[in-house]
């Protein structure tokens, strides 16, 4: 019986630690500080976790190589939007990814996305967006979200959102058409 209890108490301590790690991925609070925090210089006698956060801190910050332009539509995969027919109803199944930090209708960890498709970026009242997103002069346009959520961090370097992308095309033309029913 001692077992039994032991190994739920784990299942459940793992699931609350996991949650945790998702909930912290996607915090406002760690990218913030990231922005505006000067680098740490790497301590000499650092443990490797700690090394390995002394290193990360300042690659959040630095503008990445051959930063996407806010007209450039170009994906890593070659994929171009007009090649793609959405499905809404597909789409609306594959946000269900999203919708742990993003909602139609309000915001939450990330920006409401209603009214997303056609928006200019970092302007959605009562969000505190970092500043690369504010300063990007992205207007969310089908052909950039399908660039953006290919490797968000690739288009937008310095945002807050850390998913880490949606490599199949087809995926994101759907979720775009889904977003475009979100007036």
């Amino acid at each position: 019986m001692h077992s039994q209890s032991s190994t739920r108490i784990g299942r459940i301590a793992l699931g609350v630690a996991l949650s945790v790690f998702a909930l912290a991925a996607c915090s406002q609070k760690p990218a913030e500080e990231a922005e505006t925090a000067p680098a740490a210089e790497p301590a000499t006698t650092a443990t490797a976790p700690e090394a390995a956060a002394n290193t990360a801190a300042p690659a959040a910050t630095a503008p990445a190589a051959g930063a996407v332009t806010p007209d450039n539509v170009d994906t890593l995969s070659g994929a171009k939007f007009a090649s793609f027919t959405g499905d809404a109803a597909k789409g609306e199944k594959a946000f269900i990814a999203c919708k742990v930090c993003h909602a139609p209708d309000k915001n939450m960890i990330g920006p409401m996305l209603k009214g997303i498709v056609g928006r200019a970026a970092g302007t959605v009242e009562g969000y505190t967006y970092s500043t690369a997103n504010k300063n990007s002069g992205i207007t969310w346009t089908p052909e950039k979200l399908f660039q953006y959520l290919e490797k968000p961090q690739r288009v937008v370097p310095g945002t807050k959102m850390t998913y880490p992308g949606m490599t199949d095309p087809q995926q994101r033309a759907d979720t775009i058409a889904y977003l475009s029913t979100l007036k």
